[in-house]
């Protein structure tokens, strides 16, 4: 678990942390540089949940060395409203107020909405503006966002009162 006071916000204590796949973790399915080192470092303090509808079917062959939770939302005859409730579900299961989430689609808005932080991301793929407005936190790449929790006190900088 990780424990992070951001003065004039909240204190966070962080069991979870979800994540979309493509647009987040990868790029045309295939996972960037340095996400998995650092996924590997967090999920020493976090269970790592990793929720996609594996578009390019690579996901589970990338992330063979991150200790995650992966589960396969079904794209097939989904509306984006569904995926994005699917992961909320998901999310939810796990508890909110335990959990970091991070995305840049609009299917995961609300998602980061009902986490106790969320992170958009602004990456090559762009961001939904519906996920920009539900984060606590917009970070370029997925690296400078995954950082925030591996340097705690450079998340309470940007959101201290």
């Amino acid at each position: 678990m990780l424990h992070i006071n951001v003065p004039g916000w909240k204190t966070l204590r962080l069991a979870h942390l979800f994540l979309d796949y493509n647009g987040t973790l990868a790029l045309d399915g295939r996972i960037l540089p340095g996400v998995a080192e650092r996924l590997e470092e967090l999920s020493r303090h976090l269970d790592i949940h990793v929720l996609t509808a594996d578009t390019f079917g690579s996901v589970r062959e990338e992330l063979k060395v991150v200790p995650c939770d992966l589960p396969i939302i079904p794209p097939q005859g989904q509306s984006t409203q569904e995926q994005a409730q699917a992961k909320a579900d998901h999310l939810r299961a796990f508890d909110p107020a335990l959990s970091a989430a991070m995305g840049n689609g609009r299917n995961d808005a609300l998602m980061l909405r009902e986490a106790a932080l969320g992170i958009a991301l602004l990456q090559e793929e762009g961001a939904a503006p519906q996920t920009l407005a539900a984060a606590d936190v917009v970070c370029p790449s997925i690296l400078s966002a995954l950082d925030l929790l591996r340097h705690p006190l450079r998340l309470a900088a940007t959101l201290r009162g």
